[in-house]
């Protein structure tokens, strides 16, 4: 059972994709049938490309970070593989849950500065 463990992961994985795609096609389909305007080529507004560039930027900074801080913690506690691991995680999720806040706050920011973009 442990063999087919990854080759069943793969296959799920795939499966979920496709699913959502066949799913996202047939509903675009039906809209189409009905007269309805899907949006496939409508342009969406959408927050400057520099802010995606900030977002991803300020993330991974935030898991460095946390990877570092973890790293840390776990040679200095001395602390055992199972609990590191609930450590690296909890710092993994804090950090970059604090760089994406830092994003949007950047972006509120900038939004709020100017109201015509």
């Amino acid at each position: 059972m442990h063999d087919l463990l990854p080759i069943l992961v793969f296959l799920g994985a795939f499966a979920l994709a496709f699913g959502i795609r066949y799913l996202s096609n047939r509903e675009k389909m039906a809209m189409i049938e009905r007269g309805i305007d899907p949006g496939i080529a409508r342009s969406r507004p959408s927050a400057p490309m520099p802010f995606l560039s900030l977002k991803f930027g300020l993330l991974l900074v935030g898991l460095g970070i946390g990877l570092l801080l973890a790293l840390f913690i776990s040679m200095q506690a001395r602390i055992e593989d199972e609990q590191a691991t609930a450590v690296y995680f909890g710092c993994l999720a804090i950090f970059g849950g604090i760089g994406l806040i830092i994003s949007y706050m950047i972006e509120r920011k900038w939004l709020d500065n100017h109201p015509e973009k």
